[in-house]
């Protein structure tokens, strides 16, 4: 903002003139705004991948049904949180070879995770992320299908 006196050479009487120089502040403005996506095309690219967390692929409905096949392996959680596979309560190590042996039978095993709707998001992820560190990568969850 500037305050001054009006120069002489005008007619009006003696007076204060007020202007606010936006120059400053579009500065400023321009400055956020640079930074504001230099650092949001980082975050997005960052090398990691899907912990990025800004890129989402969701879904869409009515897609295709997965259709369980001979060689696909199907793991339970009940809502108590036990793992249930091929009709047999396992122990988690036991599951951990299971998903070896099918792996080492066929690399393309579709992982089908069949969790209760009470049982809590961490155990999913959990089972999921030993069916990962097996090598099996293609994995599936079991849902009920919804009447029509």
């Amino acid at each position: 903002m500037a305050i001054g006196r009006v120069p002489d050479g005008e007619q009006e009487a003696e007076g204060f003139f007020a202007e606010i120089n936006i120059t400053p502040l579009t500065d400023i403005f321009l400055v956020l705004l640079i930074i504001f996506m230099v650092t949001s095309s980082v975050i997005v690219n960052r090398s990691a991948g899907a912990r990025a967390g800004l890129k989402v692929n969701l879904p869409k409905g009515g897609a295709a049904d997965v259709t369980a096949v001979e060689s696909d392996l199907s793991v339970a959680i009940l809502a108590d949180g036990r793992i249930v596979l091929a009709g047999n309560v396992v122990a988690p190590e036991e599951l951990k070879r299971a998903l070896e042996e099918s792996r080492q039978r066929s690399p393309d095993t579709l992982v089908i995770v069949q969790a209760d709707e009470g049982v809590p998001h961490g155990k999913v992820v959990e089972v999921m992320e030993m069916a990962k560190s097996a090598g099996l990568a293609q994995l599936a969850i079991g849902i009920r299908e919804s009447p029509k």
